[in-house]
């Protein structure tokens, strides 16, 4: 049978909060980038197959979107994620559907 004596706990020394903070910024920058990255494509691939216009989303998908990520996860810039979200809605808007 299992032993229920008391549990021991052990604390870690030192403090590392700010370490925490850092790993949590990190990952907030990460999910940013990424949700914007993949905003982008999405928006692209309704430029392409819905209004046919493969010649405005190709370039966006293979070229804009990975290169605002890169220079978004080297940098740590968001400027750049969020700019090209809103140029693929420029470019969706400007091709029009229909």
């Amino acid at each position: 049978m299992a032993e229920h004596g008391a549990a021991e706990y052990t604390t870690a020394e030192g403090n590392d909060l700010p370490e925490h903070e850092a790993t949590y910024e990190r990952f907030i920058h990460l999910t940013f980038v990424a949700g914007a990255n993949i905003a982008s494509v999405v928006i692209a691939l309704a430029i392409g197959a819905v209004n046919g216009n493969w010649w405005v989303a190709v370039p966006i998908i293979f070229i804009a979107a990975p290169g605002a990520a890169w220079h978004g996860m080297v940098t740590g810039a968001r400027a750049p994620s969020l700019v090209l979200v809103l140029v693929a809605l420029l470019a969706l808007a400007m091709t029009g559907v229909g």
